[in-house]
Parts: structure tokens; C-alpha cells; sequence
């Protein structure tokens, strides 16, 4: 073997290290060994170049299906098809959006609407996830979402809080698919609850004797741990260690909300989603650089005219004064806010006054973090049905986000079972909107 591996030539020595990494570590030694972008020459390195226009990430999911005919892109003239929804100017020329935003009508100069969006995937669950990681569901498999490939290729913007969080109550988000368990986000099911289980246990009555709990905990597990050193077990550990680091931080304050003016509080709305908003400012000014809020009840089957408004009011607050916020404290050109959703609704309004799932063409939107604002990307026909310029499909959407944080988007990594995969898929960017 020795004289085999001494008669290859270089390239060949290299590529059988290569391999062999990737056999027995599931993905490439370098990306196991280092959490920064990669820039090494080879396969596999992305000759992608580009600098990073965004920091941090806001991601707002509109779960169910957002309807663009009746919140950012109306209808107006074509009176089958827009029902009781009403259209109003924006101040940035030319946009057009629904009466029901009448705040974000005065935000769309910081915004590029992505009027071209289509999706293959027509059901909720399957829309939802391949929206968050452009792979379709599979049952053999699960794949990382944007979150969590920042934090594999990057390094966390505070050491001792999540690189990633959720702030909503989605049980079905993919988290860090096939990636270690230390990549998946933080669950926070309520804004106002704060980090779950953060304090110390009354038990422990000093912190000498919560460190010696933990001290014996880690020489139980010593011998465990060196037996059986594979990822499960060592992500284990790892879960601790996190834990135990954010326990003791200073920087917990940052799910604070009792610390916001509660005339802030109350522009961006009490309820659960304008608080998530709340709460992703502060947690991004603390560092964390992929915080995504979640915003049900989207799926108007029924009554579309009476609940698309009520959504929209919630809406148009929170975002309207995130957008605000983040400007007047210098992070909205170092955060990407991003509003997405699985798919929109029928141009057709059905039996119920509702509107029926419609994933061929629909709205999502950017902002800041290097997005030139002001502008509408692509155009659908004069029904809303069918995309008839720019078209942008789920992993160039996702693409876009990974570009604007500098992420090597042709960069392979393996999962367990030695498939390869990119952040998102074969998308490509869309340039256009950067400027």
C-alpha cells in the first residue's frame, strides 16, 4: 500500500485524502476543521468571488400562502380579479401596492419586490421546506436551511449566543438538516417568553455547586465520549456547552423586551409577530445573524377579504417599523430582511370568497443589506396567474440571500450517506437587484 500511495502522483495523494475525509467525517476535513468561508483552490471551492453586502440575516415566513394579488402586487384594474382589495402609490415610482399597507407604502423606497416568484411545489409542508432549503421533501433525508450553512461556513457574530434563532412555533422547520446538531437554530415559541429554562435551577444555590454538577457530569461521561467519538455523541456535549455558555452570558439581555420604550413596543404591534420583529432587532444588534420570525394563518381559502386585511394590518406594522428601526440604527445595510412564503393564491375567487393555493407565481420581497430598494423584479400577467418576465424560482431566491452573505454558493458538501449538496441547489443569484 505504502509503495502504491508513493507511485501516485500528487494530485491523486490529495484526492484520496480528499475522499477519505469525506467517507469517514460525512463532509470535507477543511469544512469539519474550520468554520470561516472557504477560499482554497480545488474542487468543489466556489469561483464565485464575491464580497458580502449583508452581515446578518431577518427572515420573515408568511406560513400558508401569502396572497400577492391582495397585500404587493394588486390587481386594480381588473376588477374579477382583485375582489374588495383596493391598490395605492408607494413612494417609489411606478409600485403599486394594497390599501391595507398603508406604512409600508412609505417603506417601498428600501425595497425590491421579487413580483416573479414560482415554486413546483404546491402542498404546504413540501412548499414550506423547499422554500427554506431549495431541495424538495424527501424522507430519506433532511436538509440544512439558510441558517444554518452561514453558521457552517462562517463564524457566529457573538460567541456565547445562537448563531441561529426561531422565533414561532414551527415544528416542522428544517433546522440544521444533515449538519451537526450545533448548527440548529434556537426555538423560541413566544417573543415575550424569552429563552426557555436560561436560569439557574433554585437547587443549585450557589454557582460553586452547580460547577461541581457539572464537573461530575463531565467525568461520567468521559469514558462514554472517548468509546463512542462520533458526531450524535459529540453534539451531545456540544449542547451543553452551549447551553451552559448562554446561561452565563451577559447577553441575554438581548431577549429581553421589557428593555424597549413600550411606545416602540407598540409600533410594531403586541401581537405575536410585531414582538418577534422586535426581538430579531435586538437579537441581531447582539449578534446573532440569522434570526427568522414566523407568521401564520396565510391560508385564505375562505374569507380572504376579511382576513387577508386583519393579517395585514399585523403586517404592515411590524415590518413597516422594523424597516424604520433598523435604518435609524445604522443596521439596515448590514441586515438583509427578507419576506417569503411558499406559494400565492388563485387569481380566482372561489365559492367561499377565498382564494385557493397558487404556486406558479407569486410575490416575495428584500431589503436592505446591499438591495437596491424602490424597484420590482420580474412581472407576472395582467391576471396575477402565470410569471411572464424574470422568472425566479425557489433555490435562485435562496441563492440571492447566500450571495448577499458572501457564501461560496458552488462549495460541495457531503452529507452522511456521501451525496453532494449546495446551499441552494443549481440557483443563481439574481443580480440585478444589488446596486
Amino acid at each position: 500500500m505504502k509503495t502504491l500511495l508513493q507511485s501516485c502522483d500528487s494530485p491523486t495523494r490529495r484526492q484520496f485524502v480528499s475522499g477519505a475525509a469525506k467517507t469517514f467525517l460525512g463532509v470535507s476535513l477543511l469544512n469539519q476543521m474550520q468554520g470561516k468561508a472557504l477560499a482554497v483552490a480545488g474542487q468543489g471551492t466556489s469561483v464565485l468571488k464575491q464580497v458580502a453586502t449583508a452581515r446578518n440575516v431577518i427572515y420573515l415566513y408568511m406560513t400558508g400562502g401569502m396572497s400577492h394579488l391582495d397585500t404587493f402586487d394588486p390587481r386594480p384594474e381588473n376588477k374579477e380579479v382583485c375582489g374588495e382589495t383596493e391598490a395605492i402609490k408607494t413612494n417609489a415610482d411606478g409600485i403599486r401596492i394594497s390599501s391595507s399597507l398603508p406604512l409600508m407604502a412609505k417603506q417601498m423606497n428600501k425595497v425590491a419586490l421579487i413580483n416573479s416568484m414560482a415554486s413546483t411545489q404546491g402542498a404546504h409542508e413540501q412548499g414550506q421546506y423547499y422554500m427554506h432549503t431549495s431541495y424538495t421533501l424527501r424522507s430519506s433525508i433532511r436538509h440544512p436551511a439558510m441558517g444554518a450553512w452561514l453558521q457552517k461556513f462562517q463564524e457566529r457574530g457573538n460567541p456565547t449566543l445562537p448563531g441561529s434563532v426561531m422565533i414561532g412555533n414551527d415544528s416542522r422547520h428544517p433546522g440544521a438538516g444533515f449538519f451537526e446538531a450545533k448548527y440548529s437554530p434556537l426555538m423560541i415559541n413566544t417573543p415575550d417568553s424569552g429563552v426557555a429554562n436560561s436560569k439557574m435551577n433554585s437547587w443549585f444555590d450557589t454557582e460553586d455547586r452547580f460547577s461541581n454538577r457539572l464537573d461530575l457530569a463531565q467525568k461520567l461521561d468521559t469514558g462514554f465520549a472517548a468509546k463512542y467519538n462520533v458526531k450524535n455523541v459529540r453534539a451531545y456535549s456540544d449542547m451543553y456547552d452551549d447551553a451552559v455558555s448562554m446561561m452565563r452570558s451577559a447577553e441575554l439581555k438581548a431577549f429581553d423586551l421589557t428593555a424597549e420604550p413600550d411606545q416602540l413596543r407598540d409600533r410594531y404591534g403586541r401581537e405575536a409577530f410585531g414582538q418577534g420583529c422586535l426581538l430579531a432587532r435586538r437579537l441581531v444588534e447582539h449578534g446573532v445573524r440569522h434570526v427568522e420570525v414566523s407568521f401564520g394563518s396565510w391560508d385564505t381559502h375562505n374569507a380572504n377579504f376579511i382576513r387577508v386585511p386583519e393579517l395585514c394590518d399585523e403586517l404592515d406594522s411590524a415590518l413597516g417599523t422594523l424597516l424604520q428601526d433598523l435604518e435609524a440604527r445604522g443596521l439596515l445595510n448590514e441586515t438583509l430582511v427578507v419576506l417569503a412564503t411558499e406559494f400565492g393564491r388563485t387569481p380566482e375567487i372561489n365559492q367561499n370568497d377565498g382564494r385557493d393555493h397558487h404556486p406558479k407565481a407569486f410575490t416575495c420581497l428584500m431589503a436592505g443589506g446591499g438591495i437596491r430598494g424602490g424597484q420590482a423584479y420580474g412581472k407576472k400577467d395582467e391576471k396575477g396567474f402565470d410569471v411572464i418576465e424574470g422568472k425566479v424560482d425557489v433555490p435562485a431566491f435562496n441563492a440571492t440571500i447566500a450571495y448577499a452573505l458572501g457564501l461560496p454558493l458552488d462549495q460541495v458538501l457531503y452529507s452522511p450517506s456521501k451525496r453532494p449538496f449546495t446551499i441552494a441547489d443549481k440557483g443563481q443569484p439574481i443580480a440585478e437587484l444589488f446596486g
